[in-house]
Order: C-alpha cells, then structure tokens, then sequence
C-alpha cells in the first residue's frame, strides 16, 4: 500500500478537477481517508462478505437542507475515500487509482449535491458517453 500521504495528495489533486460550478456549491463538508470501511459503514450500507465501498458520503445533501439548516452547531458533511479497496480495485496501478480516486471523488459529490444512486449512475453513464465520444476526436 502507498504512504498515506501520498493517497491522500491524489485525492485532493482529484477533487482540485471537480468543475468549479460545483466546488462552489461545497459548503460544511469535509473529506478524509481511511484504509478500510468501519464495521458500522459496512453494516449501514449492508455489504456482504467481499463486497466493498469506494468512497462514503454521510451528511444532509444540498438539496435537503431548508432554511433552519446551519443555525448553531452543525457538524460538517464527511466524504470519504477508502484506500486499500481503492488500490485494490486498481491493482496497485497509480494511473488507475487516479481515475478511480477521480470517479469516486465525483460519484460522492454527486449524492452531497442530492442525486440518488440511481440519478449519480445516469450521469455517470452519460459522462463516459461523451468521454467515449472526445477520445474518438
């Protein structure tokens, strides 16, 4: 496994590449790294022997907090990207960790922003649809 250090600088160069429009609609959040998902995360998302997350997103997403939301103490939205499965789903390969780093990073964004699994996997869909279509150029 890479330094920790240095998983964490591909995040941040990652999340540096999330279109401005929505980096300046990232309010009260923060992201971390962890080597591996939390018993209590795996049994939240209820995942199986062998089953693994890439990236968690826990906080009130953007389109779900009405007027009253931040008056007093509120604790900031977390993101967060696991490293081991990270590089494990890449096979230690850096420019592969980068790209799944950069889905991940953009997939837990997107529910932050409010879009369901279901919507966040349209877009993605759409998004290789048109990286498909720039890389035929």
């Amino acid at each position: 496994m890479m330094p920790r250090e240095k998983f964490e600088q591909i995040v941040l160069d990652e999340l540096a590449k999330v279109p401005e429009r929505f980096q300046k609609k990232l309010k009260n959040i923060v992201f971390v790294v962890e080597e591996e998902v939390s018993d209590d995360t795996r049994a939240q998302n209820n995942l199986k022997n062998g089953e693994e997350l890439l990236g968690h997103y826990q906080g009130v997403p953007l389109s779900f907090r009405g007027d009253s939301y931040g008056i007093g103490m509120t604790l900031p939205d977390v993101i967060t990207i696991y490293q081991r499965p990270t590089e494990d789903e890449a096979g230690g390969d850096i420019t592969k960790i980068r790209s799944i780093v950069r889905e991940t990073v953009f997939h837990e964004v997107a529910h932050y922003l409010g879009m369901s699994e279901a919507e966040v996997s349209e877009w993605e869909a759409k998004q290789e649809l048109i990286d498909s279509d720039i890389l035929k150029k």
